[in-house]
Order: structure tokens, then sequence, then C-alpha cells
């Protein structure tokens, strides 16, 4: 079997296909996988680094607001596809799976033009232009949240199959109790933060105003945060002035590479609300503070945060409305109160899709044996 993907832009859209590439290659001996991308893009870097192949055409992104770029990005809307075309007839692929980014729009089109069976993924609660589009062409689509149905046109609902966003395998299988005692936690409220890999000012901002004046001291809670590597300079000495950085029951780091541990480990989690890491809370229902990043496109972290707030399974933090007491004072209330901590916890777990990469590839399976 051979499905050639297309993603790229951000890890959000290319994580996902690698996840299904990964599954397809568990269940058929015989897959290949070719993935089709932007130049310049994530993808480009995260792509071979899983051992998979990589292809690109030049595209761009349209302005929300009158710009000569929009001209660029309109030529290589048509390029591209053109492009892709000959990438696909050289492969030979069973079906092309797209999972958002604007390469996704090149390959998802020209894959239908030639006949070929199209599968796409949206894994934001608010789907994408690019998915809205794709979705007259596709053959599936396959959606992360119910409430996403209702921004489809209503040809495309027969299509439609809810499969919630694939996560990698650790987040399923890692053991709470074992991280906790890997990491030397007793009974204390342990918080983990981030604001994603690069760092997040306002996230960076609150959670240290919160590690002074709620958890340094307070030998009930422990704490984690990541600065990201845009704000590891600057907060690394504010931590050192603030002596954050010798609190026994603060670590503050750039990065946090064992997240499965850290997150089955944590009892409340701070961060942003992209989709993925939404998944990934929800798998391993956590309690989380969700503060959603106000610049991306459709305001669809907002979006993606209040289904899970609606849901009781998150507290959400709208980034203008909120500073460092707001942020300490959301906190000491969850960490006081275990008895809505458990309630959320358990509200997370109730929309968790642990499956859906599984349930994906069985889709993409389907489709390419009708090719």
């Amino acid at each position: 079997m051979k499905v050639l993907f297309s993603c790229g832009g951000t890890g959000g859209h290319i994580n996902p296909a690698i996840a299904i590439a990964d599954t397809l290659k568990q269940k058929d001996k015989s897959f290949e996988a070719l993935f089709v991308g932007a130049e310049n893009g994530m993808e480009g870097t995260l792509v071979p680094k899983s051992g998979y192949d990589i292809k690109f055409v030049k595209v761009r992104g349209f302005k929300r607001k009158l710009s000569l770029s929009n001209i660029d990005a309109a030529i290589k809307a048509v390029t591209s596809v053109h492009a892709a075309k000959k990438i696909i007839k050289k492969f030979a692929p069973d079906v092309v799976v797209g999972t958002g980014g604007y390469a996704s729009w090149a390959a998802v089109k020209a894959a239908a033009k030639l006949g070929i069976p199209t599968v796409i993924h949206e894994q934001n609660a608010y789907p994408g232009v690019t998915t809205r589009r794709l979705s007259r062409y596709a053959k599936k689509v396959c959606i992360s949240f119910e409430e996403s149905k209702k921004y489809f046109d209503e040809n495309v609902l027969e299509k439609i199959t809810i499969t919630g966003n694939p996560v990698k395998p650790e987040i399923n299988t890692t053991d709470r109790k074992k991280s906790r005692e890997e990491l030397g936690l007793g009974d204390e409220v342990y918080i983990v933060s981030f604001g994603g890999s690069l760092g997040a000012e306002k996230v960076n901002e609150f959670v240290f105003h919160m590690l002074g004046s709620f958890v340094k001291g307070n030998d009930k809670v422990r704490a984690l945060h990541a600065t990201g590597k845009g704000g590891n300079e600057k907060y690394g000495a504010i931590a050192a002035s603030t002596g954050l950085n010798k609190a026994p029951n603060i670590e503050i780091r750039e990065y946090i590479y064992d997240m499965h541990r850290q997150l089955a480990a944590a009892d409340i989690v701070i961060c942003r609300a992209g989709a993925i890491t939404i998944a990934e809370n929800c798998c391993m229902g956590k309690a989380s503070i969700l503060i959603p990043s106000p610049n991306v496109t459709d305001d669809h972290q907002y979006k993606n945060a209040k289904v899970l707030a609606d849901a009781g399974a998150a507290l959400l933090l709208k980034e203008s409305e909120t500073d460092g007491k707001v942020l300490t004072d959301t906190v000491r209330e969850l960490v006081v109160n275990k008895e809505k901590r458990n309630a959320m916890s358990a509200a997370a777990k109730a929309r968790a899709m642990s499956n859906a990469a599984e349930v994906i590839a069985d889709i993409v399976i389907k489709e390419s044996k009708k090719a």
C-alpha cells in the first residue's frame, strides 16, 4: 500500500500525519509513504527525522488584508497543484492524506483531479480554510470535535467521521504512579506549565508571578515550567534574580523533553490550547488551565479551549483578561479543591479519543482498497 501525506506549517499539522503513517506501517508490512510539504516549513525537519521521505511544492498563505503577497499566493495556489500532480504521478499512491497547511491544498486537489481517493483530517474545533475548501473534493473528512460539523456545507456531512486527534503512543501508555515515583513526588500537587517550544511571553509572565507568589516556599506544591526557546534567557535571569531557580519545589527548563512522563505525573496543566496539546491532556485525563494564543488564524485556540471549558474539562483564561494574580488565584483554587480537579480530570478523559490514529489508518486502508 502506497500513501502520500501532505501537511505543513506547524507541528499541529505535521505530527498527526506522522502518527497516522506510523500506525499504517504497523498494520501493513508493505506500506510505503511519501510526504509533500512546503519549502522552508517545519515538515522539512520533522518528517525526515521520523524516517520518511518528503518532496516540496512552492506555496504560501493568503493575508487577511489587501497585500501584494496575495498575488504571489494566488499564483502558487495554481502552480503548486501542477507540481503536486507530477509528484503524485511518479509515486502513484493508492490514497492521498491531507492533515492541513497550505501544502495540503496542492496535493489533495491534485489527487482529486487525478481520480485518486483522498482523506483529510482537521485538528481544530474550528476547521481551517484549507480543510473547508478541500472537503468538497475529499472522499472522507476526519474531524476531532463534534462541534466542528456545523462549519461544513450540508453536502459534505455524509463524508465526515469524528476520529479525534492522533497522539504519540506513549501518551496512552505512560503510568501515572510510576511517573510520580520516578520524579520523586509524594502527596504534593504537581503543576506542569508551558507555552510551546518557542515559548509564550504572556504565559511565562503569568506563570512566573504564580511561582513566586504561591509555589515558592509552599511544601504542598511542586511545579515544572518550560520557558521555551524565546523566553529562556530572559526568564532564566528573572529566576536567578528572584531565587526561583534555587527553590527546591520549582524546576525551570527551556523545554520539556519527557512530556509524556511529566503529563502523566501532573495534577494541573497550564498551557496554550493547540489541538494536539488538548488531545494529550484529554487522553491523560488532566485538569487544565488553558490560555489560548490570540495570535492564531480564526482564533482557533480559543474555540478549542471553549469546547473543553464548556464540558467542564478545563478552565479558560483569555490572555487579554488575565494577569499573574488571576492565574495565581485560579491555580490556588484548584490546588485546594481536589474534588474539582477530579471532576475536571474525569470530564477530560470522557472527551478523549485515544485510538484516533488507528481509526484514521483504518479509513485510509478502506479507501486504498477502492483505488
